[in-house]
């Protein structure tokens, strides 16, 4: 992403087209996940608020790169239901889908 305006905006239309649902960005939330003593993800995530979603009020999301040469961008977008409470638990939860 060019910009941080451009990544936040890259989200949004990530969570609408994955969540049926619009957001308003809120904050960014530093987040390490440590494994047995090794780190297996680390990162900044993006909290939405959302409107319109029968279930969750906020999102968290990210994007990353993916494919045999990271030559993909890959969107993420964990919805606040739990147990998905925070920033943390949606790393782990996305870690755990995969």
């Amino acid at each position: 992403m060019a910009n941080k305006k451009d990544y936040i905006a890259g989200l949004r239309e990530a969570i609408r087209n994955m969540h049926q649902c619009a957001s308003t960005w809120i904050e960014t939330v530093p987040v390490h996940e440590v494994f047995r003593g090794k780190t297996v993800w680390q990162g900044d995530v993006e909290v939405f608020a959302l409107k319109g979603h029968p279930k969750a009020q906020k999102a968290y999301a990210w994007a990353h790169y993916d494919g045999d040469k990271d030559q993909e961008i890959r969107f993420v977008a964990v919805l606040e239901i739990p147990p998905v409470k925070d920033a943390k638990t949606a790393v782990q939860a996305s870690i755990m889908a995969k």
